[in-house]
């Protein structure tokens, strides 16, 4: 199986960078196993009001931080849309208007 590439959202990067050092690490692992198998994480519909059809999500650190992205087979490429806790459906939150104000 061929690798995917890992693109950012230029706001999602800086949430990842923001990251606490240990908190970022675990973020990372779990990007390479992306990486390898983009279908792991689960399926995103319509989440509390904020339509992410055709995105998907992945935890890191116990659950505390969630990973929005969405896989591009044709460009084996994964785009991660936003990266941040889901305390408040914020993640969630942040990928939407994300989505909408490119429109």
């Amino acid at each position: 199986m061929s690798e995917y590439r890992i693109l950012f959202h230029p706001e999602a990067r800086k949430e990842l960078d923001k990251l606490d050092g240990s908190v970022r690490k675990l973020v990372l692992k779990q990007l390479l196993k992306l990486q390898e198998n983009p279908a792991l994480g689960e399926k995103l519909g319509n989440k509390a009001g904020f339509d992410l059809s055709g995105y998907r999500k992945m935890y890191a650190y116990k659950k505390k931080i969630r990973l929005v992205y969405r896989i591009h087979e044709g460009k084996l490429l994964i785009f991660i849309l936003a990266v941040g806790k889901r305390e408040d459906l914020s993640v969630y939150r942040e990928a939407f208007d994300r989505l909408t104000s490119r429109h």
